[in-house]
């Protein structure tokens, strides 16, 4: 009872929930950014070895951002709608990166990075680390074929 002191629903604390893990994943998107100010390249690569290891640890149960988008279909629920958006802005500024890194096809690089990324969440746990740090070799096949 008392998280409803605080949240009207449970849909209200999703939201709150999901909100804070958005904040926090770009606080640490930026940190790898910021590694590498002025090399796309090895920005992109940050980015990527980090996911490799966040979802090569054990007790990684998932992206909250997939796992709620699959739970709640319904495209109003508020927890969708943040999954999504976290998501968007995933996309938009991996494109950021691409064209920065002048590649021939930046919207195609970055959208071939976001699936692999959303892939090597939603398969964290189950084909074991060697298997989820292939994300790294796949990325930079990519990374170096796509500039």
């Amino acid at each position: 009872m008392s998280l409803y002191r605080s949240f009207r629903s449970k849909d209200e604390l999703i939201a709150a929930c999901l909100d804070e893990r958005d904040k926090s994943y770009w606080q640490w998107f930026d940190g790898v950014l910021a590694q590498h100010p002025d090399d796309p390249r090895e920005q992109l690569r940050g980015v990527i070895r980090g996911v490799a290891k966040r979802t090569s640890k054990p007790g990684y149960r998932g992206c909250f951002f997939l796992n709620t988008a699959t739970d709640y279909m319904d495209a109003s629920h508020p927890g969708r709608k943040l999954a999504v958006r976290h998501k968007e802005t995933l996309a938009a500024r991996l494109l950021k990166i691409c064209r920065q890194l002048d590649a021939r096809d930046p919207v195609g690089l970055s959208r071939q990075l976001v699936l692999l990324i959303n892939g090597a969440q939603a398969t964290a746990g189950m084909l074991g680390k060697k298997t989820q740090m292939e994300l790294v070799r796949a990325a930079d096949l990519l990374i170096d074929g796509g500039s």
